[in-house]
Order: C-alpha cells, then sequence, then structure tokens
C-alpha cells in the first residue's frame, strides 16, 4: 500500500493518540485552573452595600451552621440589646491594638445576635463603661455578617480580664450570655435609633476589609498540572516514534545503517568480489 499509515490499523492508533493526549492536556488544564482556586478557608465574599440588607433570618438560623460563602452579607436585625458589653481583642486597619465592644442583641425568645458597635484602642479599655449608652427598646441593627473569629484572628492578649473575652464566638460567648446564639456575629455599620448622647465618642466604626483579590495558587493541584502536561508530551513523543519506525520500514530503511536491510547495493558487490577472489 502506498500509504501505510492510512491503514486501518494506524488509524485506530492515530486516533488513541489524540485522544490520550487531549485527554491529558485537558485535566492539566483542568487542574491549573484549581491549583489558582483559593483556600477553602479562606473568605472570598465581598463586602456588600449596606444598601442591600436583607433580614438576618432570611440567611441564618439561631444555631445554625454558618457557610464561609455567607461572611461579609448586609444583613439587618431587629431586638433590644442587653447585658454589660464585652471586649474582644481585635486591630484597627492601621494595625493598631485595641478591642471589639461586643454587645448580645436579643432577637427573640432566648435568642440573641452578638453584635460588634465598633473599635476602641487599647488604651480605652478601662473606660468601656463610660461609652455612650445603649439605646433602649426595640433597636435596628445593619451591619456584615461575619463567621466566628478563629484562635489566629486579630492578635492574643496576654491575659484576658474580667469583662473581655479572646475572640467573637458563640463557643466562648454562651458562656457569658444567657442566649441562644447565631453562630455569625455582626460587625455594626448603621443603626436605629443612634446610641445615647452622654458619655465619650461612641465606638469607631470598622467595616469589614474586603477579602484578598490575589490568587492563592494550591502547590499540589498545579503539580498535578504539570505532571498530566508531561504525560500528554510522552503521549505524542511515542506516537512520533512508531509513525518514524513504520515509515522507515517502508522506505526499506530497516532498523538502520548496519541492519539487514541497509545491505543493499553494497552488500551485493562484496558478494561478487569475494566470489571473484575465491
Amino acid at each position: 500500500m502506498r500509504f501505510p499509515l492510512l491503514r486501518p490499523r494506524w488509524l485506530g492508533i492515530h486516533l488513541l493518540a489524540v485522544l490520550a493526549a487531549v485527554t491529558c492536556f485537558g485535566l492539566g488544564y483542568w487542574q491549573y485552573l484549581r491549583a489558582q482556586e483559593p483556600e477553602r478557608d479562606a473568605i472570598t465574599s465581598p463586602v456588600e452595600d449596606l444598601g442591600a440588607a436583607v433580614p438576618l433570618d432570611s440567611v441564618l438560623e439561631p444555631g445554625a451552621y454558618m457557610a464561609e460563602a455567607e461572611a461579609n452579607t448586609a444583613v439587618t436585625a431587629t431586638g433590644t440589646y442587653a447585658d454589660a458589653p464585652l471586649l474582644a481583642p481585635a486591630l484597627s486597619p492601621e494595625g493598631d491594638e485595641g478591642y471589639h465592644v461586643v454587645v448580645p442583641l436579643v432577637t427573640g425568645d432566648g435568642t440573641a445576635l452578638a453584635v460588634s458597635r465598633g473599635w476602641v484602642p487599647a488604651e480605652e479599655a478601662d473606660a468601656v463603661d463610660d461609652l455612650a449608652p445603649l439605646p433602649e427598646g426595640e433597636v435596628e441593627a445593619t451591619g456584615w455578617l461575619m463567621s466566628p473569629q478563629k484562635e489566629e484572628d486579630g492578635y492574643v492578649a496576654v491575659d484576658v480580664p474580667d469583662g473581655q473575652i479572646e475572640r467573637i464566638a458563640p463557643s466562648l460567648l454562651v458562656n457569658a450570655w444567657p442566649y441562644r446564639l447565631y453562630e455569625g456575629y455582626l460587625i455594626l455599620g448603621e443603626q436605629t435609633p443612634a446610641d445615647g448622647t452622654e458619655g465619650p465618642a461612641a465606638p469607631r466604626l470598622v467595616p469589614p476589609p474586603e477579602p484578598p483579590q490575589g490568587i492563592q495558587w494550591n502547590w499540589r493541584s498545579l503539580s498535578y498540572a504539570v505532571q498530566w502536561v508531561v504525560f500528554g508530551g510522552a503521549v505524542l513523543v511515542f506516537w512520533g516514534s512508531l509513525i518514524r519506525r513504520e515509515s522507515a520500514a517502508a522506505t526499506g530503511g530497516g532498523e538502520g545503517p548496519e541492519g539487514p536491510a541497509s545491505g543493499g547495493a553494497d552488500g551485493g558487490l562484496e558478494a561478487v568480489r569475494g566470489g571473484g577472489s575465491a
């Protein structure tokens, strides 16, 4: 046959090689995309505008699990403030040490939402009881729903005296407040009615920071991507090697210059000379 590489057997080999190479490169590209996904414990939801706030109960129920994707959601909660404020260590946007002023907003019968009224510097911690009083009666608080703080969030205080708490987390707050708590907490953005006018200035309202926009590489997925590309390249190299061998055999190249098929005319000439000398 004039074109041996177009025989049915070789057409099957060509198809198999193409499918294998495309599969390998496709899986490599998929792993490359996965390598650029953020870590699972990273909050990727952007900070919503307060104008888009929705009722708290439409996002989260008391005691229910809070998914990371719900963080930074703008919500509105209605209730009454109760109990004395607690201080939770926190850094300001400038990196200064200070505290969240945390109070429970009682939203129903025996249920409450932890609300951060704002941030105060560390040197004003002793004067937290002198802050402007909370409004009495029903309050509508609007802000950003946040996941419970982890141990690595903010900074760790040297000690935790009375009136303070290590971090804003229901697992710790249940020991301080007699309520069934929402898993998340609220960073206050707006409040109706506002705090009272007596006492020093209110705590500084600090919106949550926007989550990082840079790529967080997953090196394991990236290594898988490289491996799949190598496998795809190996398939192409092996396919090309088979084609070269078949082409060489079809044109009489045999196994190389020292192979049987390379004898050709030179071999016949040597035979004639040998016969003449005999």
